[in-house]
């Protein structure tokens, strides 16, 4: 019977339970933070157990980390969180990417980069965006602090199976248009609630043209759309990537089983989108949530309902105006969402030799160690510093206001991150997700302008 790629990770994992039931899943792969694991630990130190595969479980510091003195951690609260990981780590034999150490890094960005992240896994982490790391053709998703304990104590999870949902993007992209844009434009078109209840495949040409960052991109934001699960079928450029990374070294025996990992010609999907992006624009969002955007050209719409208006009352702005018109104070270059090497290149190509508007504070987050050493050993580093940047340490920064990097009250923030929720980036904070090349652009003219123009 043909089945989807989705169909095929999944089938392989189940355990026991009936389709339509919910089913018992083997865990491959445990991603675990200092904010949703310390519940989880003390539960097995209650229960007087152990994890069931610690050689399976790997965590790193990112929430909380400050980005300037990455040693000096002021709060309270975040000091806690990260002591208790690692102390946790170090009491129950869990691989600890640590503060300051060559790895550590936001945990979607350290899958992938040290090879733990592969096709045909199913992975899991106490964080919505793990469906990042579907993009290599695996099952990811985010669980709760329960599900984290019982992750810990067996290997295992109780879930029930999405319907398949094929998004099939065709068109080739315009210079100054990239995979942030196509995803913003799915959610502004579809809601941040058209994916629920399914497995999202993207696909189609488009798709297959993206590099490993652009598709980590989409499916870090298809939790955005309502999904738990975004899943791209791994081909030649995913092996590429994969390739040569430490824990990659069962690379030659796998890569057979990885090539059948595809939805099968017949297969069937429950629900199927298609989008031609040769036209797309450069996305800006204007209000609380990612479905609240428009195209570089578009006026904002006209108030529908009352979420509408309370979304124009705190973001200050009104139907009509224009992503130009925004009065934007800073600008970040951060997340799990884009802040990977080639994002960082890309900016960069914008920035040199150019200096930030004097209005704007401008801040530049790579989003791991690996990320940052690379960016540096390229000069990026320099190039961004000169034209008025500040360069910071790895962590998941100004993305979310759990750390010292927060938006100060009632200024507008031009962003690279996947949330433009109310007090997000903190309190009182108005956040407009963007591409980084527009994120970049906008820092240099002090407003959003179409990158197209300057890019070209």
């Amino acid at each position: 019977m043909a089945q989807t790629l989705f169909d095929k990770v999944w089938n392989k994992h189940v355990l026991t339970g009936k389709e339509g039931e919910p089913q018992l899943l083997y865990i491959d792969l445990h991603l675990i933070h200092e904010v949703t694991s310390p519940q989880a630990f003390e539960g097995l130190r209650l229960q007087k157990r152990q994890l069931r595969r610690p050689d399976l479980t790997f965590a790193t510091l990112d929430h909380n980390v400050p980005t300037i003195d990455i040693f000096n951690i002021r709060d309270e609260i975040a000091n806690k969180q990260i002591t208790t990981l690692q102390k946790n780590a170090k009491d129950f034999g869990v691989h600890i990417f640590d503060m300051g150490s060559d790895e550590q890094g936001i945990v979607h960005m350290v899958g992938p980069e040290t090879g733990l992240t592969q096709p045909g896994k199913t992975i899991v982490c106490g964080d919505s965006h793990t469906a990042t790391h579907g993009a290599f053709g695996a099952i990811a998703f985010g669980i709760g602090t329960s599900e984290v304990e019982h992750v810990f104590a067996t290997q295992t999870l109780w879930q029930t199976k999405p319907k398949n949902l094929k998004i099939e993007v065709s068109g080739k992209l315009q210079p100054g248009v990239y995979a942030k844009d196509i995803i913003l434009h799915l959610i502004n078109q579809y809601g941040v609630d058209f994916g629920t209840g399914y497995a999202l495949e993207f696909t189609g040409e488009t798709i297959q043209s993206l590099s490993m960052e652009g598709r980590m991109t989409i499916c870090n934001m298809a939790i955005e759309g309502g999904a738990k699960y975004g899943i791209i079928q791994p081909d030649e450029t995913t092996f590429e990537y994969i390739k040569g990374r430490p824990y990659a070294q069962n690379f030659n025996q796998s890569i057979g089983e990885w090539q059948k990992l595809y939805s099968d010609e017949n297969a069937h999907f429950d629900k199927v989108i298609t989008l031609d992006v040769t036209n797309l624009e450069p996305q800006v969002t204007w209000g609380t949530n990612p479905e609240m955007g428009v195209n570089f050209s578009s006026p904002f719409p006209e108030i529908q309902n009352i979420n509408d208006e309370r979304a124009y009352n705190y973001m200050g702005l009104k139907p009509g105006q224009k992503a130009e018109d925004i009065d934007l104070g800073y600008v970040f270059l951060g997340s799990c969402t884009n802040a990977r090497l080639s994002d960082l290149i890309e900016a960069s190509h914008i920035v040199k030799g150019k200096k930030v508007h004097p209005k704007i504070t401008a801040i530049v987050v790579p989003g791991s160690r690996t990320v940052k050493k690379e960016a540096e050993s390229l000069g990026l580093d320099k190039v961004f510093k000169e034209a008025g940047f500040e360069w910071r340490e790895p962590g998941c920064s100004m993305c979310l206001g759990m750390n010292p990097d927060q938006v100060p009250e009632g200024v507008h923030c031009a962003s690279t991150s996947n949330r433009n929720f109310e007090g997000r980036q903190g309190k009182g904070a108005r956040t407009h997700l963007v591409s980084p090349a527009m994120a970049a652009t906008a820092a240099i003219n002090g407003k959003f302008v179409d990158v197209r123009k300057v890019v070209v």
